[in-house]
This record gives structure tokens, C-alpha cells and sequence, in this order.
């Protein structure tokens, strides 16, 4: 199959697309789709794409961490990136390419995935916006450390096989309000693990042809099968995401004052005096 075919191709079938619409927008659920042995996800064909790409837009290190790991505890593998791609069956690393949109050819392989969901979207968060794409690379056990993100995202695995342990959004025990709102001021997406958090999580296993989606800053952490793995992220912001994002940086500056901080609905969106408001202090440099 070439890559245009490929392209053209459906990429979520018709009972995924359904296992979607179920669970959208607050729900993990495993998803189906095509793209398992596509042409623009073999691994030369991503150290290619790698190699072109700002430095910016690529993370890389060693593969093999503890499930919580602070960001300046990461270690460097000493490679080049290109290297760790190519020889990532026995570097024991893990990468991520990040804003492969940018690119035309997986600009259009994202637009194709997510106009096959966007109805289903739209009618339950509005249109998608600032719509994103993301390849991971993993060596055999690697580990992504317990972390949070700020998209709707699905996760589809291309190559290899791993482990998605998803855990509710919006647990505070879990993920306190003071580090959701650092979250959205800048701060790491990695998050303080304990073990006896484990048994809170759904773990689905990932072979190719497999997705899942994850909701909204639903936390999660990743481990690597036996053997390579190639992961697609398609990811949008939805005016329901913003609104959160908003209230939560809006309970940030009223925390920092000592003054009382609102609660965040199930509809974020709806709560626009306080939106409002949040967007009046930042412009006034509050």
C-alpha cells in the first residue's frame, strides 16, 4: 500500500468510530483503526522526518525510568537523533516527534483521521481547534513516566506493543488543584506517583491496529512491550479544554492573593463570567 492509498484509506472503522462517540468526551475507551504498516511510520521513513524537523519539536532520552521522574532527572542517551531512531530496537531509549503536522505528508494523514471524528465532536465540545500530531518511539521496556496532558488525544499504535494505564480526570487525590494550576502556568506534565495509585487505573494493552482514546488531562503512564514501538498521537483543543485551562489559571492568581478560588464544573465552558474575568486580569497584568 502506498502512502497516498494509505491516506485515502478510512482510518477509524465504523465500530470505532461508535466506540468513540460513547465515550467522548470523558471517557478512556480502546478504538480500532488502519494505519498499522502505513508507509510515513516506518522507522526510516521517521528518521528521516527526525532529521528535518526544528530541534524544538523533538524529545529524546534514555527509555528505561521510574514511573515518576522529575523533567530535570531525565536522562540524556548520548546519541544523536537520527541514531536513536534508527538503532532504537537496542538503545534502550524513547522519543518523541512533536508537531509532525507541519510536515504536508503527515499534515494530511492527521486532517484524514480527524475528519472522520470531527461530527462526533463537534456535537458533544464544539469544533476542534489547534488540532496536533504527535510519534513516539519507544525501545523494548520503556517506560513513560505518570503524566497529564492538556488535549483530547488518541493514542494509535503503529508498531510494537505496549501498556496504557489511564486514570480519571479531575481527581484531586491524584492530581492536586494547586498542580493543575501550575499545569497551565507552564509547568511539567509529570506528576508525583505513589503506588498505591496503580490500582485506580485502567490498563489497556496496545497491539497494532489498537487506539485509545484519553481524555483531558486524564492522568496515564506507558510501558513498552518486548519489542519496538511506533505510536501516533492525533490530539485537539476544544473550547470545553480552553475554558478549563482559563479557570484553572484564573484560581491561580486568586490562590497567589490569598482570595477564595471557584470551583470548575463538568462544563467549563459555560462558566463565562469567570472566563471573563481571568481574561480582564491577564490583560490588565493582575
Amino acid at each position: 500500500m502506498n502512502a497516498v492509498s494509505a491516506i485515502e484509506a478510512a482510518v477509524f472503522p465504523e465500530e470505532a468510530r461508535a466506540a468513540f462517540a460513547a465515550a467522548y468526551p470523558d471517557r478512556a475507551a480502546k478504538l480500532s483503526h488502519g494505519l498499522a504498516g502505513h508507509a510515513l511510520l516506518t522507522l526510516e521513513a521517521l528518521a528521516g522526518l527526525a532529521e528535518r524537523m526544528p530541534a524544538a519539536s523533538v524529545e529524546y532520552n534514555l527509555g528505561k525510568l521510574p514511573l515518576g521522574v522529575r523533567a530535570e532527572d531525565t536522562p540524556s542517551n548520548g546519541l544523536t537523533l537520527g541514531e536513536t531512531i534508527r538503532t532504537i530496537e537496542t538503545n534502550g531509549s524513547w522519543a518523541v516527534l512533536k508537531n509532525v503536522e507541519r510536515d504536508a505528508d503527515y499534515g494530511a494523514l492527521l486532517d484524514r483521521a480527524l475528519a472522520e471524528l470531527a461530527p462526533l465532536v463537534e456535537r458533544e465540545t464544539g469544533p476542534m481547534l489547534h488540532r496536533e500530531a504527535f510519534i513516539f518511539l519507544s525501545s523494548p521496556g520503556s517506560v513513560t513516566p505518570f503524566h497529564m496532558d492538556p488535549e483530547h488525544n488518541i493514542l494509535l499504535q503503529i508498531r510494537g506493543e505496549k501498556t496504557m494505564t489511564v486514570f480519571p480526570a479531575g481527581d484531586e487525590e491524584l492530581v492536586p488543584a494547586v498542580q493543575s494550576e501550575a499545569f497551565h502556568a507552564g509547568g511539567h506534565r509529570n506528576l508525583d506517583w505513589r503506588d498505591g495509585f496503580r490500582e485506580r487505573g485502567m490498563a489497556v494493552t496496545l497491539l497494532p491496529g489498537d487506539a485509545i482514546h484519553v481524555p483531558v488531562k486524564a492522568p496515564h503512564f506507558v510501558e513498552n512491550g518486548p519489542v519496538v514501538s511506533v505510536s501516533l498521537s492525533v490530539t485537539w483543543r476544544s473550547e470545553r479544554s480552553v475554558a478549563e485551562g482559563e479557570l484553572h489559571s484564573l484560581n491561580a492568581l486568586l490562590r497567589r492573593r490569598g482570595l477564595p478560588v471557584g470551583r470548575i464544573g463538568a462544563r467549563p465552558e459555560a462558566q463565562g463570567a469567570r472566563r471573563i474575568a481571568y481574561r480582564i486580569m491577564r490583560k490588565l497584568g493582575v
